[in-house]
Parts: structure tokens; sequence; C-alpha cells
């Protein structure tokens, strides 16, 4: 079984489609581990691409944000101007799909040993940034690989025993498509972020994504470029705060 992981789209809808791009015929199962929307300009483009495609859904914080559940009043100023403007945008139909995708943590079915989450399977509103984070939701879920989204940084965390790593993917370049191969050994559990599609913030533009493998256990941690410019116009002729235009050339 191979699955496609993808996390924090963000209504980037030319990273999506460059990501889809690359990945077609190399996948059996889409996972997306939330926040569909918020920063960018084309929700409603990423949610009916998302919808059909996508076996399991979690759901983000600004998923939860954009669609009604939750108050933006927690998100800093730009972060909330583009969540009103995004609830304001979407179609009714799709405000009522993004309401109804489940919290995190998910089991999918029919395949043991992974979880689905969108921050810490812990906590859905947790950043998993250091080793210390990590430590919790390896130690208390017993679960051998979780994926996790939002901190928008590709790599991870594993732990074999009393031996603790933590895992970043090794590219030669920042402009062309590249993948980095990470084998799964046995007895070792680990915390995967396949990075962000839409929105980067590890100083790598490149939408990024990942391949699960479970015959050859292994992870294939991808990024692929895209046509930033046309994404960055959107943002702009939606006029949406200019900064969430600057950071996506940026990757941060």
């Amino acid at each position: 079984m191979r699955a496609l992981i993808l996390s924090d789209i963000h209504a980037n809808l030319e990273a999506l489609n460059a990501v889809l791009e690359a990945a077609a015929g190399t996948y059996d199962v889409l996972w997306n581990l939330g926040d569909v929307v918020g920063y960018g300009a084309s929700p409603n483009e990423v949610i009916e691409i998302i919808r059909p495609l996508a076996q399991l859904n979690v759901r983000g914080n600004h998923d939860r944000v954009c669609c009604g559940l939750a108050s933006a009043l927690g998100f800093n100023p730009i972060a909330r101007a583009a969540a009103n403007w995004t609830h304001d945008e979407m179609t009714e139909e799709n405000r009522q799909w993004l309401a109804g995708v489940p919290k995190g943590p998910i089991h999918p079915e029919g395949v043991p040993g992974i979880v689905l989450a969108h921050g810490s399977p812990l906590n859905e509103d947790q950043y998993i940034l250091t080793m210390r984070d990590a430590w919790a939701p390896l130690q208390q879920t017993g679960i051998e690989i979780t994926f996790i989204g939002h901190t928008h940084l590709q790599g991870g965390f594993c732990q074999r025993e009393e031996q603790w790593h933590e895992l970043r993917p090794r590219y030669e370049t920042r402009n062309d498509a590249e993948s980095w191969i990470l084998p799964l050994p046995e007895r070792t559990r680990h915390l995967i972020n396949p990075g962000s599609v839409g929105q980067p913030r590890d100083h790598d533009w490149r939408a990024a994504f990942a391949i699960y493998d479970s015959e050859a256990s292994e992870i294939v941690f991808h990024r692929v470029p895209y046509d930033l410019t046309t994404a960055q116009g959107r943002i702009l002729m939606a006029e949406l705060p200019e900064k969430l235009a600057l950071r996506l050339r940026e990757g941060r």
C-alpha cells in the first residue's frame, strides 16, 4: 500500500496541482492531514480537488476557524484577516464539508500501526517542533508511525529503545524536484511530517509532500517547484495581507 501524505495546503492551488502532478501514478490512497485552507487565495478550488481525492481527512486549526467552528481571535492579525476572508469566500457547501472533517487522531481502517493527526496526536493544536515536544507522543501512543502536520516543517522524530533522533531530509538544490528516502526499521516509533504543500517554513519554497510505502517499509519525502508567481498574484489580487505572498518565496 502506498499513501500520498499531504498537509497544510493552505489554499495554494498552484502548489497542490504541482504536487498531484508529481505524485501521479505513485500512490494508492491520499491522506490529508489538515489546514486545507487559510492564508492562500484559492480555498474553493483546493477543497473541490481534495474532496473527491482524499480517502481520509483530518481537520486543522485553520480549517476549524475558517468554517466557523472556532473564533479567529487566537490568531495573529495576518492569519485572522486571512481566516475571515476565507470564511466569506468559501461556498456554503464547502464550509459545511470543512465543518464535518473529523478531529484527529484518526486510525486508517485496515492499516495497523498508523495514525493521522494535524498537530500532536495528544492535542490537535500542539506544535511538535523539538525532541522535547516529540517525547510524550512517542512514549504514550505506542504507535509505529504517526503522521502529523501543523509546523510546516518536513521531517520528524524517531525513537528506538534508548535512541532518539530528529529527521530532516537532505536536498541538493532549492530549485528542482527532489526526493529523499527514509527507511523504516522495525521496533522504531516515528512522528513524520510530510511538510507543507502550500506554505513551507523550512526556508525551502518548494511544495512538500511524502509517500509512505508499507511494502518497502520506507517513506519518500519530496519537494517540487510550482508556479509561485501565480500563487502570489492570487493573494495580492484578493487583497489579502501582502506578507502572505512574500513569505512564499522565502519559504518561512
